[in-house]
């Protein structure tokens, strides 16, 4: 398992991070920008484009920006 910047990512973050999705990547998948580095994580719960949502877990779980 790779260490993770500050101890805390958003695949094993106990707590929903805000993070901003750079490109959806199909499948379900986006690109996310975690102020940290970009990490791959799933959309398939929410009805996101270019926008900022809640992770937990590698799982996008609310869209929190402007556009839903």
């Amino acid at each position: 398992m790779t260490e993770c910047p500050g101890g805390v990512c958003v695949t094993c973050s106990d707590g929903a991070v805000p993070v901003t999705v750079l490109e959806l990547t199909g499948n379900a998948l986006a690109l996310v920008d975690t102020g940290r580095g970009i990490e791959e994580v799933s959309v398939a719960l929410v009805t996101t484009a270019v926008d900022t949502v809640l992770v937990h877990a590698g799982e996008a779980i609310a869209v929190v920006g402007d556009r839903q």
